[in-house]
């Protein structure tokens, strides 16, 4: 049994326990909910005799989370322990009276379990390289020597008085440039050079050589120039500061020396190489997560992108774009989100709540919507607020399953300042507002799907306030998310448009869209099928039978493979969403009868090929082809022409007879004959 506990804070805030109770009911969740006024002071007997009885507890406070953990150890309790905040996000509002359907919707999407964060080890022993181009680079080292194992590396641009006594390497040389992670440094030097012992007024160095590389485990760059790294403030390990700005250098080298020892980063990103479209037999096709990686932890392969988890700063850039699903994002898995999200917008229904507006948002987010509830009118009733790790990391499936489980409209709360790598995001709000409109529902003056880009509570709360309530024009569907995000963007899909009771066909797409058409040309397709061999998800078959190739557009992801392989460039990539019945369907493209052979009759070839190979070189009169019988081995199966070649006496290597030879005397003596 779960119980929850609902507190006012000291009736700080309107409880609608009726409202509570049936939406968490209906939403699921099994058990009693409590209420209190002071839960974590005069009321904590109430907490420990549900500690006592055991079970799961949910208490709607998270101001007061760490007490309740200490207690309910104390206690020694076992069971689920899960805490919500119901107070900034929904009780300390102007509407705070209409905001018991939140509350219920916000209590119950807390109880769905999130599977626990895989990690990625990293080990770093302190091996640290400054980059330096005066003497402060020498005075940080030396304050760091104590505790790292110091390399100063200088540009030599300035002259540097040498040490007195060599407590570290000291060298010469530009960083070219660096590669790796924390623990796992790789710096490219050009010019490198060591000191002359002689050195007396400033250091003097020895001979220099390019291409020198070291290795190291943390990186202090205090050279004031460019980074070495895209995004470097993303990049664990390498530290950087102006060397100019003393309490930069001074947290700089604070910062590396708690660098050292073994640490466990989130794997942000789960990665499968075989879904991956990004290339095949040296063709590049889908590079959509190339495009936008803003740390450089993405980098091409043979067949598939390959993904640095100890790079990835876990902004799930390419989980938002990702066409086939190869790549995920992990903190939480897709699914696991869209349980939660389903739970959120169908219990807010369930509890009576109307035209719910689903504010998705990271930490960013969630210190704009404190800092409204503490010092402005807080959040409308009727809007939801669902924490994710990355605003960046939302999907095309993520959104359109919301609208299609009733929300009426989404809203993404962003930074002020927007980021590299946030372009596939919005991408994915155009094509939710495309698909929106394709399925005849209106906006009603404001896009059903868009971004809050701000810094400031005030103007957080005036935009959501500003958005008209209108909500969409059918009931929300019930289904559940299943399977790989595509999947599940095509179910939300097909759930949109059967409420709508669209029946039209295909929407067009936007380029880059990740469905679509690969369009062919049929009268100058050969049907080489040198497509089908690319094409990562099976969009383009061949029928082993027959001369014959054929289309499933639920499986095209537009990675624009075929197009670049075709030999004939007959095939064109058309962008569009099709939720009829006939896009889960193989559809024959094209269509020939096969050759058979002229010897045993099997088939084998395309027919007009054949004939069209066969015209050709009999038009051209080819000397390897001037002899008939040869002419005939091309209209025989590959098994036919080795018999034909052993019994005809053909040679496939003999070319046209040679000229005789003509010596001297042959020339004198036909000149002779002629005189």
């Amino acid at each position: 049994m779960t119980v929850t506990f609902v507190c006012s804070c000291e009736d700080t805030m309107a409880l609608d326990g009726r409202a509570i109770a049936r939406g968490c009911q209906r939403g699921g969740m099994s058990g009693e909910v409590r209420g209190a006024e002071q839960l974590c002071l005069s009321q904590l007997d109430r907490f420990l005799a549900a500690v006592e009885q055991g079970g799961a507890i949910t208490v709607a406070c998270t101001a007061q989370a760490p007490l309740f953990q200490q207690e309910a150890e104390a206690a020694g309790h076992s069971g689920a322990l899960t805490f919500v905040n119901i107070r900034e996000t929904a009780g300390w509002s102007d509407e705070g009276h209409a905001a018991g359907p939140k509350m219920a919707a916000l209590i119950a999407a807390a109880q769905v379990p999130m599977p626990a964060t895989p990690l990625v080890p990293l080990k770093s022993e302190g091996i640290t390289l400054v980059l330096g181009r005066d003497a402060t680079a020498l005075d940080a080292a030396g304050k760091l020597a104590e505790t790292l194992d110091i390399t100063v590396l200088l540009s030599g641009a300035e002259p540097v008085p040498p040490l007195r006594t060599a407590e570290f390497p000291v060298a010469r040389g530009r960083a070219r440039g660096a590669t790796g992670w924390l623990g796992n440094f790789e710096v490219v030097v050009d010019g490198y050079a060591m000191p002359r012992p002689s050195s007396r007024a400033a250091y003097e160095w020895g001979p220099a050589k390019d291409g020198a590389r070291s290795r190291c485990d943390i990186i202090l760059d205090l050279t004031g120039g460019a980074p070495l790294f895209p995004t470097h403030e993303l990049r664990q390990g390498y530290l950087r500061a102006d060397p100019a700005d003393a309490a930069a250098m001074e947290r700089a080298a604070a910062a590396a020396r708690d660098l050292v020892g073994e640490f466990d980063k989130p794997r942000f990103i789960t990665f499968d190489a075989t879904l991956c479209a990004h290339s095949r037999n040296r063709r590049t096709g889908c590079t959509r997560c190339l495009d936008l990686c803003p740390t450089g932890a993405i980098t091409p392969g043979k067949d598939s992108v390959l993904v640095s988890a100890e790079i990835c700063a876990g902004c799930g850039a390419c989980a938002a774009v990702c066409p086939t699903g190869a790549a995920s994002y992990a903190l939480p898995s897709t699914d696991a989100l869209l349980r939660r999200l389903r739970t959120l917008l169908l219990t807010y229904r369930e509890a009576g709540g109307e035209t719910p507006l689903l504010l998705l948002h990271d930490a960013h987010g969630e210190a704009l919507i404190e800092a409204l509830a503490r010092h402005g009118d807080g959040l409308p009733a009727r809007v939801l607020p669902l924490r994710v790790n990355e605003v960046s990391q939302l999907d095309l499936a993520t959104l359109l399953s919301a609208f299609a489980w009733g929300a009426a409209q989404v809203r993404l709360l962003m930074r002020g300042r927007r980021a590299h790598g946030m372009e596939g995001v919005f991408r994915n709000l155009d094509y939710a507002q495309h698909v929106l409109a394709g399925l005849g529902v209106p906006d009603h003056g404001a896009p059903r799907a868009a971004a809050v880009e701000t810094d400031d509570p005030f103007t957080l709360g005036e935009a959501l306030r500003a958005i008209p309530k209108r909500g969409l024009p059918f009931p929300p569907s019930t289904h559940l998310a299943m399977g790989a995000s595509r999947e599940i963007l095509r179910q939300a899909a097909r759930a949109l448009a059967e409420g709508a009771n669209w029946r039209e066909g295909a929407i067009p797409m936007l380029t880059l869209a990740p469905f679509g058409e690969a369009r062919v040309e049929v009268s100058g397709c050969t049907l080489c099928v040198a497509c089908t061999s690319v094409c990562p998800t099976g969009a383009l078959s061949a029928n082993p039978e027959k001369p014959q190739l054929r289309f499933l557009e639920d499986a095209c992801v537009q990675c624009g493979l075929c197009a670049a392989t075709c030999p004939e460039k007959v095939i064109t990539l058309v962008p569009r969403l099709n939720l009829s019945a006939e896009s889960a369907q193989v559809r024959v493209v094209k269509e020939e009868e096969p050759f058979c052979c002229e010897r045993c009759a099997k088939p084998f070839g395309v027919r007009s090929q054949i004939e069209a190979v066969t015209r050709r070189l009999s038009a051209v009169n080819h000397w390897m082809f001037a002899d008939p019988n040869r002419l005939r081995v091309l209209r025989l199966c590959e098994d036919c022409r080795v018999f034909e070649a052993t019994e005809g006496g053909l040679d496939p290597y003999a070319g046209p007879p040679r000229p005789v030879t003509r010596t001297s005397e042959d020339w004198l003596r036909e000149a002779e004959r002629e005189g």
